[in-house]
């Protein structure tokens, strides 16, 4: 008997390494209703519809599960708050605290966002998502840098500014508020995508050699990308992937008003995404900007769906 089950011992073992390989890989999401714009309503339902419109259902096609899934409020103390970039700050410092638990736990974060200011939460969660603090490097796939500040911005919108208040060049109480104490290194952005940028933005991220990368280096997957990766790779402790979904081609997002021309499609920046994700310091991935009313035939959502589906696709895919 103890020869024949000795003999069967590798079978068992190959068994079980299929069983562990197949296990679904475990996603967490974490939506935030709050938008941090001053004018109009301070919540909107563009990020929850990302998730109620089948996203766990393409998870699932992808090879993962989602396990659990929360949303941003404000407790009663932030309640009595007022101010909108404040009371926002707030609600960033919650989305910390759930993306945190979810990276402790071991989780592929995705965040749904109403617009990409939420990226100071999910990158303060993420820093501490340990018992020390982490260096996080910043995959920023986008039409727009978001790279100005109060002294640059045409348009005064917050949404204009993440990248710059995550760099630590604005907003400093706010970028705290969101857990994010220490500033993200320039040196760790790569923007991908950017091609409608003001021009004191512009001048902004030349003068601080910010790594670009174009959509035609999104389409190729080629030396350019790898080194961006590599580069991330070896000098952080995590990566985080965000994407405004006005980065895709306008056939694509045909309901947003701020797209610009020559954009991935969803199949190509999910594969890149998935490229993206087969490194093993790729945790999260952030998604905003979604304009739901504006989708009655499900175009952008679909798009939505292959960018969740690339990052389960591309952490199911690593090595051991």
């Amino acid at each position: 008997m103890t020869r024949r089950l000795l003999g069967l011992l590798p079978a068992l073992l190959l068994q079980a390494a299929v069983a562990v390989a197949a296990q679904p890989v475990p996603v967490a999401v974490v939506v935030n209703p709050f938008n941090g714009d001053r004018a109009g309503p301070e919540t909107d339902g563009d990020a929850r519809a990302m998730l109620e419109g089948g996203l766990a259902g393409a998870v699932a096609t992808a090879g993962g599960r989602i396990v659990r899934t929360d949303e941003v409020a404000l407790t009663a103390d932030d309640e009595r708050q007022y101010g909108r970039w404040n009371r926002f700050g707030l609600a960033s410092g919650h989305l910390a605290d759930l993306a945190a638990r979810n990276a402790a736990d071991g989780f592929l974060n995705v965040g749904l966002y109403n617009n990409c200011s939420s990226l100071m939460g999910m990158l303060g969660g993420l820093r501490h998502a340990t018992a020390e603090p982490r260096r996080i490097g910043l995959v920023w796939i986008d039409a727009h840098g978001d790279y100005n500040t109060p002294e640059t911005t045409l348009s005064g919108m917050l949404g204009g500014m993440p990248v710059a208040v995550a760099a630590g060049d604005a907003l400093t109480r706010m970028r705290c508020q969101a857990k994010l104490d220490e500033p993200i290194r320039k040196t760790d952005i790569v923007m991908v995508g950017v091609r409608d940028t003001d021009p004191l933005e512009r001048a902004r991220i030349d003068a601080d050699g910010i790594t670009e990368l174009s959509v035609a280096d999104v389409r190729a997957l080629g030396r350019a990308f790898e080194e961006a990766m590599d580069r991330l790779s070896a000098t952080t402790d995590a990566i985080y992937v965000h994407v405004d979904l006005d980065v895709l081609d306008p056939s694509v997002i045909p309901g947003h008003p701020l797209t610009a021309p020559d954009g991935p499609t969803g199949e190509e920046l999910g594969a890149a995404i998935a490229a993206m994700f087969r490194y093993p310091k790729t945790v999260a991935l952030g998604l905003a900007s979604y304009p739901h009313r504006d989708d009655p035939d499900g175009v952008t959502l679909r798009a939505v769906h292959e960018l969740v589906r690339g990052a389960v696709r591309g952490m199911a895919a690593r090595d051991g």
